[in-house]
């Protein structure tokens, strides 16, 4: 939000952001110190122009907030994750795959650190299977194949 108003002296119309209002400024045209003042209605600007002069300043709107008892409709799906349920028990057994290539940020390789921090999270009584895997797949820049690497972990969550 903008404030509008015109340098005293050279009479330029100047722009300012609203939150520098009551600050001492140099005018750019004349190089005169002029007082950014207080946003108003008549000289907020917008970037679709003056707020006054819109249809929607001139319309007075009364709005209310629902209320409703218990707890709210969830609007946004929680997405699954890469973890797949194999069989039921009294704890769920559970697959999770960590390519390398998910693990490369910015050229920062953290395949390592990722698979270690997981490991330690789930911890060693509750590993039931740990298998390398080798895949290939197409690198989007370069269009070439790329043999990569992965691992498999079976445990119980």
């Amino acid at each position: 939000m903008d404030v509008a108003f015109h340098c005293p002296h050279c009479k330029q119309e100047l722009e300012v952001d609203a939150s520098a209002a009551g600050q001492t400024i140099q005018c750019p045209t004349c190089n005169s110190e002029i007082t950014v003042p207080q946003p108003e209605v008549t000289n907020i600007h917008t970037h679709g122009g003056t707020i006054a002069t819109s249809a929607a300043a001139k319309v007075e709107h009364h709005f209310t907030v629902p209320v409703h008892e218990g707890p709210a409709e969830v609007l946004i799906k929680r997405v699954q994750k890469e973890e797949e349920v194999v069989a039921e028990g009294p704890k769920k057994i559970k697959v999770r795959i960590f390519r390398h290539t998910d693990c490369v940020e910015v050229g920062r390789d953290r395949y390592e650190e990722m698979v270690s921090a997981f490991l330690n999270k789930i911890g060693e009584e509750n590993i039931i299977s740990l298998t390398p895997l080798s895949y290939n797949h197409i690198d989007i820049a370069t269009q070439k194949i790329l043999i990569d690497y992965a691992l498999q972990i079976i445990y119980r969550g």
